[in-house]
C-alpha cells in the first residue's frame, strides 16, 4: 500500500501528526508513506521513523496553476493507494480528486465533497488523538499511541558531549527556549530575566541553559547581558534539539518546536500560550503542564504565575 500525507504547517504541526504515521506503519508494516509539507517543515522527519519520503511544496505561497498541476502529476506519478490530508481546504480536496487517488481520507468542511472518507472535526480535541482518527476509514480502530520521536545516534552522541561542554551532565538542568517572534509568540525579555534571577536565587545548584537559534539570538543575547550564570546550547537540527531536551530536568518553552519534542522525549515541561488551547497541545499528564494568557497576549502572562509552577513543581 502506498499512502501520501498532506501536512500543511510548521515542524510541530508534522510531529503532532507522527503517532498516527507510526500507528498506520505498525498496521501496514510494508506500507510506503510519503509527505507532503512546506520546506521549512522538511526537517522534522529527521526524527520519524514511519516515513519514506518528504515531498516539498510551500501551501502558503501564491502558488501558480503551474505550481498547483505540476504537484498533481508528481502525486499521480506515484500511484498512491490511499491520500490522508489533515487540512480542510476545498482546493486540497480538489487537488486529490484531480490526483485519481481511490481512497482520500479528511475531514467534514469545505473540501469534503473531494474526498471518499470525512471525518468530523474536533478543534478542542488533543490534535495527535484528532488526526489518529483519519486512520479509522483504513481499518485502525486502536487508540492513539503516545507521541514519540526516533532520535538518530549521532544526535544523541552529540546531546551527550554537550550537556559534558557545558558542566551540566551530572547536576542535571533545566532548559528554556524563550521563543521568537518569527517561529513562536515571544515572552518578553524583562519578564525571563525575572523568573531566571529568582530560579536562581531559590535553586543555585541547578543551572540554567537556553536554547539558542537564529530567529531568537536577540532575546539570547538581552538575558546573558543581564542574568549572570546562564548556559547556552544551539542545535543545529531538530535531533540535536530533541537530544538537549531529553537531557533536561525541566523545559520551560512558548508553543514553539522544542515543545513538541519535550512532549515525545518525556521531559517535565511548563509551557506558555497565547490564544491556543492547552489541552489542544499537551497530552493529559502530569509530566506537562500548560499555561495560558488570559488576554490572548503571551506577555500578559505573570512571571510570579510561572515561578508559583516552577518553584512549587
Amino acid at each position: 500500500m502506498r499512502v501520501v500525507a498532506l501536512v500543511p504547517g510548521g515542524i510541530g504541526e508534522q510531529i503532532l501528526l507522527f503517532p498516527t504515521l507510526d500507528d498506520l506503519k505498525r498496521s501496514y508494516p510494508n506500507a510506503q508513506i510519503d509527505v507532503v509539507v512546506e520546506p521549512r517543515s522538511k526537517a522534522a522527519y529527521r526524527v520519524s521513523k514511519s516515513v519514506n519520503e518528504v515531498i516539498n511544496f510551500d501551501f502558503k505561497d501564491r502558488n501558480s496553476l503551474a505550481d498547483w498541476s505540476n504537484l498533481v502529476g508528481m502525486i499521480r506519478d506515484r500511484e498512491y493507494d490511499v491520500a490522508i490530508t489533515i487540512g480542510r481546504s476545498w482546493l486540497v480536496g480538489l487537488l486529490l480528486w484531480l490526483t485519481g487517488i481511490p481512497t482520500r481520507i479528511g475531514y467534514q468542511g469545505k473540501g469534503a465533497v473531494f474526498l471518499t472518507k470525512t471525518l468530523p472535526f474536533n478543534p478542542s480535541q488533543y490534535l495527535p488523538e484528532l488526526y489518529h482518527h483519519l486512520l479509522q476509514p483504513l481499518g485502525i480502530q486502536s487508540s492513539c499511541p503516545e507521541l514519540t520521536v526516533n532520535v538518530p545516534k549521532p544526535d544523541i552522541e552529540w546531546g551527550q558531549k554537550e550537556q559534558q561542554r557545558l558542566g551540566v551532565n551530572e547536576t542535571g538542568y533545566v532548559l528554556i527556549h524563550p521563543g521568537s517572534s518569527q517561529l513562536s509568540p515571544i515572552y518578553p525579555a524583562n519578564s525571563w530575566q525575572q523568573i531566571i534571577q529568582e530560579f536562581q536565587q531559590k535553586q543555585p545548584d541547578l543551572p540554567i541553559v537556553l536554547v539558542q537559534t537564529a530567529e531568537d539570538e536577540q532575546i539570547v543575547r538581552s538575558l546573558l547581558e543581564s542574568c549572570h550564570h546562564l548556559k547556552v546550547t544551539a542545535p543545529g537540527n531538530v535531533g540535536k534539539l530533541a537530544a538537549i531536551v531529553g537531557g533536561a530536568s525541566l523545559m520551560l518553552t512558548t508553543d514553539s518546536i522544542a515543545l513538541q519534542l519535550s512532549v515525545a522525549v518525556q521531559t517535565y515541561t511548563i509551557a506558555l500560550f497565547a490564544d491556543m488551547e492547552p489541552a489542544q497541545l499537551l497530552p493529559k499528564s502530569e509530566k506537562f503542564l500548560g499555561i495560558k494568557s488570559s488576554t490572548g497576549k503571551l506577555a500578559d502572562i505573570s512571571p510570579k504565575v510561572i515561578l508559583e509552577k516552577v518553584l512549587g513543581g
